[in-house]
């Protein structure tokens, strides 16, 4: 290594995370992990330098989720580890493997200022910690810290004193077997024959199919499994709100689950008979709190078949298999049959119906968020990379009906805003040939607005669209139909333009959606990052926030 005479243990561990295959790390660098970092950094591991701890793992996360695999983020002890206990549960309710190597106090000092007992704060989130105090060991450990977080799809927070680190190596010349050696690699999970004969009998007496599939479903490869079984029983299809897209060129997908779920779903959810949930968690928001569907039974197909989840009965009937293998056993055991809700009239209704079709009185010079996304939605290429946020906004920007789930992220499990510009720059880094777009609101961009400076410095290409409502959209709605004061929620329309010229980056106040067209074709041409900012109606209110929050009279 460079102007040292024997290695260092920062050297082997970099070099540990090397044969790990790690080919990105989003960091935030302190005396913790700066010596390591550096090292990473000169075997040719592409930095993402960020400007706040929490956007390292939050950027990670997507990171993961977008390529499949462990994301790697690294933060220096005490305060930097502090900083990311917002997005370590997200991202262990999201079943993302993360590893994120964080440091730890020196061992040598009585007193170090920045020293805390980080294990359990780490381990309140839901994710593992991994002290590494043996340097011969500290090797081994970070290959079990990769299989951890693979085998159980959660973070994996490493503590290394930072004094260790920069001892002299002296264990072991060679390094253990990477994890990807190791990692059981389990074939895809066949159903019992008992079990698709007692699903097929429920499917033959039901009526009204609706097919739901989920993340689990995209991983198993099972959307066209779950196009043929809508087809070969008549029924319907849609997706949970992160497999969104998966059936965005079949006539008879009725969209989004839930809270997002569009008017014409509901519709056809409350004379739905019977669910089939594939490859889907049943989280409560996945199923409107049991409300959308009241006269169906549901069948769940899924490698961890569930009857509870979050407090409600989601699924009496179970049929345990991988997603594809389930659903084409399923199918194949089915007869052909006629009937069902399958007709031209039927799919032009889902074709011509508006995702929202309540009027609300829009003050002059401001636009309604419905229109802004049906302006994008018809201008923005459909190779693009779509990151939708968190809060308000995010209802408005999901019924995008023609964006494939492929190019399409989002991360909602915690329900924490802040996090879209993060989840923008992991993408970025997954996929650096394509255009990422943001779709975020003014008060979630606020949080970590100072990324922008990292999009310019690291030239990552995204177009971020802010909703700017001037508020906290789902506070203010909430606050006004309690009849509560909005004192707080309401902030006024600041200017996200010149906040991103500020950054080094273009900015445009978008006041005409006639110009959408234009400035997409401008951008196209011109690459790089820009911020676009609609100012909006704080009227508008999503039909999520109308269900749960109706006006008190």
């Amino acid at each position: 290594m460079k102007n040292d005479i024997k290695l260092r243990v920062y050297d082997v561990l970099a070099t540990a995370f090397t044969q790990e295959e790690v080919t990105t790390c989003f960091a935030l660098l302190g005396d913790a992990n700066m010596n390591w970092a550096a090292r990473l950094a000169e075997q040719g591991c592409r930095m993402v330098y960020v400007r706040h701890e929490h956007c390292a793992l939050a950027a990670a996360m997507a990171y993961a989720r977008k390529n499949r695999d462990v994301g790697v983020a690294t933060v220096t002890c005490g305060p930097g580890v502090t900083q990311l206990i917002t997005a370590l549960p997200a991202a262990v309710r999201a079943h993302l493997p993360l590893v994120v190597f964080a440091g730890e106090a020196p061992l040598k000092s009585g007193w170090y200022n920045q020293e805390i007992d980080q294990a359990p704060l780490i381990t309140a989130t839901g994710a593992a910690y991994q002290r590494l105090h043996m340097p011969e060991r500290m090797p081994v450990g970070i290959r079990d810290a990769f299989l951890q977080a693979r085998r159980e799809r959660r973070p994996v927070v490493i503590g290394i004193p930072f004094d260790l680190q920069s001892r002299p190596w002296d264990g072991p010349a060679n390094l253990p077997k990477p994890s990807r050696e190791l990692l059981p690699r389990p074939s895809p999970m066949p159903p019992h024959p008992d079990d698709v004969a007692a699903a097929a009998q429920l499917l033959a007496r039901a009526e009204r199919v609706v097919v739901m599939a989920g993340l689990g479903a995209v991983e198993a490869g099972a959307g066209a499994a779950c196009k043929a079984l809508a087809a070969r029983t008549g029924g319907l299809l849609m997706t949970t709100l992160p497999a969104r897209g998966l059936f965005h060129d079949d006539p008879f997908c009725i969209g989004i689950s839930g809270s997002y779920t569009p008017e014409v779903g509901i519709e056809y959810l409350t004379q739905a008979d019977l669910v089939v949930a594939v490859g889907c968690s049943l989280a409560y928001h996945a199923g409107g709190g049991g409300q959308l569907w009241p006269k169906a039974k549901m069948l769940h197909i899924d490698i961890d078949p569930l009857a509870v989840s979050q407090g409600q009965e989601v699924a009496r009937h179970h049929l345990r298999a991988d997603a594809r293998l389930g659903v084409e056993a399923l199918t194949a055991a089915l007869p052909a049959r006629k009937g069902g809700w399958r007709s031209d009239a039927i799919a032009a209704r889902i074709r011509d119906a508006k995702p929202d079709s309540h009027v609300f009185d829009i003050e002059p010079g401001l636009l309604d968020p419905r229109h802004v996304v049906e302006a994008l939605e018809a201008a923005l290429p459909h190779d693009w990379e779509m990151v939708n946020s968190g809060g308000h906004c995010s209802w408005f920007f999901a019924q995008m009906p023609s964006r494939a789930q492929e190019n399409f992220l989002t991360i909602r499990e915690f329900g924490a805003i802040g996090n879209g510009i993060s989840f923008a720059m992991g993408v970025a880094a997954a996929r650096p040939d394509r255009t990422v777009v943001l779709f975020d609101g003014d008060g979630s961009l606020m949080m970590h607005v100072q990324e922008l400076e990292t999009i310019r410095r690291h030239a990552l290409k995204s177009l971020v669209v802010v909703m700017n409502d001037g508020a906290y959209g789902s506070e203010v709605h909430k606050l006004r139909a309690e009849g509560l004061p909005e004192d707080g929620s309401v902030f006024g329309y600041c200017d996200f333009a010149g906040i991103a010229r500020g950054f080094g980056l273009p900015g445009k106040t978008v006041k005409n959606l006639d110009d959408v067209p234009k400035l997409v074709t401008e951008f196209a041409a011109g690459g790089g990052a820009a911020v676009w900012d609609f100012h909006v109606s704080d009227k508008v209110v999503s039909p999520t926030i109308r269900r749960a929050h109706p006006h008190k009279r």
